[in-house]
């Protein structure tokens, strides 16, 4: 599927709209240069999957993690300063995949040989300074 978002509200509305039909377990996995509205995915994703608050939703770059305790829990990762799967997996990260909670990992490709077979891929790309092509399991 893919779909071109016109504005940030865009984008958080058609992420809520897919959290709101993600089930316990799934992993989330998001592809996309910077500045390609990973983040901004993540908020409505999450508010949609957990009705967690959009606005305590940022990205974890210096910590890795950020859990979100909604009505399921959302385990919000950005790897984008890791350097392989094997300090994913030191970390004791890898149990997350296999969680009760959903799993959003910004920069999954730091993981590839960890992903599972049924994640669901989404990559955001720059279309225009503020529209987003977003293309979920391409």
């Amino acid at each position: 599927m893919i779909y071109i978002s016109l504005s940030e509200s865009e984008t958080f509305a058609f992420s809520f709209a897919l959290g709101k039909n993600t089930k316990k377990g799934a992993v989330i996995c998001l592809f996309g240069e910077p500045g390609a509205g990973k983040t901004t995915f993540t908020k409505g994703f999450t508010a949609g999957a957990s009705s967690f608050p959009p606005d305590k939703v940022s990205s974890p770059t210096f910590n890795y993690l950020h859990i979100y305790e909604g009505t399921v829990p959302i385990y919000h990762f950005d790897l984008y300063r890791l350097n392989n799967s094997e300090e994913f997996i030191s970390a004791g990260f890898d149990e997350y995949l296999y969680s009760n909670g959903i799993c959003c990992i910004e920069w999954s490709e730091k993981i590839e040989d960890l992903i599972p077979p049924d994640a669901i891929r989404i990559v955001l790309s720059h279309v225009d300074a503020s529209s987003r092509k977003i293309a979920v399991n391409e």
